[in-house]
């Protein structure tokens, strides 16, 4: 399969590895690889599918929220989460859907703050939220049998940075989070959330 990933941090590192191994073509895309996309500009997202042409399958593994007390977090907080996570996945499905091959899949990411709160996450949660529900809408919609999925990964146990914000957290191997994108992109379900919690 030819896999195009867009996002090279932990969790779109941990699909690229998992998905090499299996012999899979995997090209990744981001601000500063060979293909380069801003993911938050639908014209850059537009130039680098018309670059890479047909694929079998998508994966987006990018995008950001503000972390800040409820009572601190205002508009333009939640909004910055919609424009930096939850917009630009959706703008790849929908700009991507005529790239990606009959039968092929997109594969969205989320995190555990879709079902576990933290103090500080309401706009990460607001943002997974959204794009879990967009995942089992689009599901249903989508063309030519393309297939859609997310992961939501629990932090992993690489990511040390974010250990201190989730106490009590069990940690996941990057390589566990791989599996779970060789599982939606290989598999055969639809309008899923590959919840990983940990051992």
């Amino acid at each position: 399969m030819k896999i195009l990933v867009i996002g090279t941090g932990h969790v779109g590192g941990a699909a690229v590895t998992a998905l090499a191994e299996r012999g899979h073509e995997v090209i990744q895309a981001s601000r500063s690889s060979a293909h380069t996309v801003d993911a938050t500009d639908p014209e850059s997202i537009a130039q680098l599918f018309a670059s890479v042409g047909t694929v079998d399958a998508v994966i987006a593994a990018l995008g950001s929220a503000p972390f800040k007390p409820l009572a601190e977090l205002g508009h333009d907080d939640f909004l910055a989460g919609l424009l930096k996570k939850t917009l630009p996945q959706i703008d790849i499905v929908q700009i991507g859907t005529p790239y990606v091959a009959d039968g092929g899949s997109f594969t969205l990411t989320t995190g555990v703050l879709d079902r576990e709160p933290i103090r500080t996450g309401a706009a990460s949660s607001a943002a997974n939220g959204a794009l879990n529900a967009f995942t089992m809408a689009a599901a249903v919609e989508l063309p030519r049998s393309i297939r859609i999925n997310t992961v939501s990964p629990t932090v992993l146990v690489e990511a040390t940075s974010y250990h201190p914000s989730f106490p009590g957290f069990t940690q996941v191997p990057a390589a566990a989070v791989g599996q779970a994108y060789v599982k939606a992109v290989e598999g055969v379900q639809t309008g899923q959330v590959y919840a990983l919690d940990g051992p």
